[in-house]
């Protein structure tokens, strides 16, 4: 009886383990299959980025400040809801940004340079809807605002807003995102996506293919016209101080394309400057020798692994409709490039993303974000990049 009890006791303790064992693998093998089936038959097809955009390097950049946000200054704080681009109206001295409210709205400094960001005036001046994006003044002094979803819009002197344009080749566009105005009155603007919305933008950036266009608008003749087609994420524009070409920015491709608009090469496309530091939004001109590009968020592994593999863009669009996934972002800022696209300096922060546009006035650099709800002002006299990154 003794022996019996024994082989039976020890059966038993087989069994649980076999049990055991079985559970175990159930719980790893079946999540494992389920994910892969549910991969494989998911609809969303990232795709590999071209290979000459996918350099771990980067630029190199001799003058760095990587301390902004502690040497930045709040203007309009808590009054300026995601103030995405600028526009500098010189004469009245007032800077122009779409807000996340729909409102376009200006902000008057009350004291000269000197004084600090504080004493301001913010107003809401005129309301547009949706979501307000780039901005840019004509050289009749109305404002061309590219409103994310609408499209390409003006503001006249008294007010009114009218809406110039909306499609292209019978495209409609999804994310009317960056604009300039030439000398003689015609709109550069771009369509970051004819697939995916503002809201949406994440899954352009995941699907890796290029639905974007560079396009302008001639208000004399009330066409469309579109100049570049096939562009990754197309963002900022801004054209040369002879109006003979512009900048425009590819935000996935880390790099900023010139195109010429008049000359030899009327409607070529060459390299200005590319594997940027980081991720570019809007470009402006200082009409002081250098274009200022925003860095919506630094390069990093994290961000090459992601872009160099579209398993991994899948699986993160696939996570992203369950779950909130961190963003992974940092080290975004401002960078300064000549007229021939050297890089002269670099202001960055490790805590700082979603940088969108900025320009230099005077002595002093603004910038906005798409997120934050103030300009952010800092005095280049004091805080300029130097050859070592400030501590």
């Amino acid at each position: 009886m003794a022996e019996s009890k024994k082989l039976s006791s020890s059966s038993t303790t087989t069994t649980n383990r076999t049990n055991l064992w079985a559970g175990l693998l159930f719980l790893v093998v079946v999540p494992v299959v389920v994910a892969v089936v549910l991969y494989r038959v998911d609809e969303f097809d990232a795709a590999s980025l071209p290979e000459f955009s996918l350099s771990w390097a980067s630029v190199t950049v001799s003058k760095h400040n990587s301390r902004l946000l502690n040497v930045s200054e709040r203007v309009g704080d808590g009054l300026l809801p995601g103030p995405e681009d600028l526009a500098y109206d010189a004469e009245s001295g007032f800077i122009y940004t779409g807000c996340d409210d729909g409102w376009i709205k200006r902000v008057k400094l009350n004291t000269d340079e000197s004084g600090g960001a504080d004493h301001v005036k913010v107003e809401n001046w005129v309301y547009v809807g949706g979501r307000p994006l780039g901005l840019a003044f004509g050289p009749d002094k109305q404002l061309v605002v590219a409103e994310s979803v609408k499209g390409l819009m003006k503001v006249t002197r008294e007010g009114e807003v009218q809406l110039l344009t909306d499609e292209a080749d019978g495209l409609k566009f999804r994310l009317t995102d960056g604009v300039d105005v030439a000398e003689d009155g015609v709109i550069y603007f771009t369509d970051a996506s004819y697939k995916y919305n503002l809201t949406e933008h994440l899954l352009d950036i995941l699907e890796g293919r290029p639905y974007g266009r560079l396009m302008s608008f001639d208000p004399a003749t009330n066409t469309t016209q579109v100049l570049v087609r096939d562009l990754y994420f197309a963002n900022g524009v801004t054209l040369s101080p002879q109006n003979d070409f512009l900048i425009f920015c590819e935000t996935l491709l880390r790099r900023c394309s010139k195109y010429q608009i008049r000359g030899e090469k009327k409607g070529s496309v060459d390299i200005f400057v590319d594997n940027l530091p980081g991720f570019p939004d809007n470009i402006r001109y200082d009409r002081d020798g250098q274009y200022w590009i925003a860095l919506a968020t630094g390069k990093s592994l994290s961000w090459d692994a992601i872009m160099r593999y579209p398993l991994v863009r899948k699986t993160i669009a696939m996570l992203a409709r369950v779950v909130k996934l961190p963003l992974m972002q940092g080290d975004g800022g401002m960078i300064a490039v000549d007229l021939k696209g050297q890089v002269m300096a670099l202001y960055t922060d490790p805590d700082l993303s979603s940088v969108t546009g900025g320009f230099k006035i005077g002595d002093h650099l603004y910038y906005g974000s798409l997120v934050e709800t103030y300009i952010s002002r800092l005095d280049l006299t004091q805080h300029a990049a130097t050859s070592r990154a400030s501590s």
